[in-house]
């Protein structure tokens, strides 16, 4: 089991290490599953399971963490592809 912060990122899978930050970047689940081309249930599953192994049930925290273990740097953003895909064009937002 895993102890301290860093061995529970350690223990994210790559899919839930991009959930978290896509989710970090303000992202919700039905634009996760856009840009990852998967089923929204899946990215709903990813997203619990690293809530879990994290030890939260906030988005809000999981943000946080993401910045502090940098999972999504600070000036981390959606790419151009992913903006296309998550349909955010022209949102002003990231």
């Amino acid at each position: 089991m895993a102890t301290n912060m860093k061995d529970k990122i350690a223990a994210l899978t790559p899919r839930q290490l991009e959930v978290v930050r896509l989710v970090s970047l303000g992202c919700i689940v039905e634009e996760i599953a856009n840009i990852l081309d998967l089923a929204v249930s899946t990215v709903d599953n990813h997203k619990a399971a690293a809530m879990r192994t994290l030890g939260t049930d906030k988005a809000t925290l999981l943000t946080r963490l993401a910045i502090k273990y940098q999972i999504s740097p600070m000036d981390d953003k959606l790419t151009r592809a992913e903006k296309r895909k998550s349909g955010r064009s022209g949102d002003g937002w990231n």
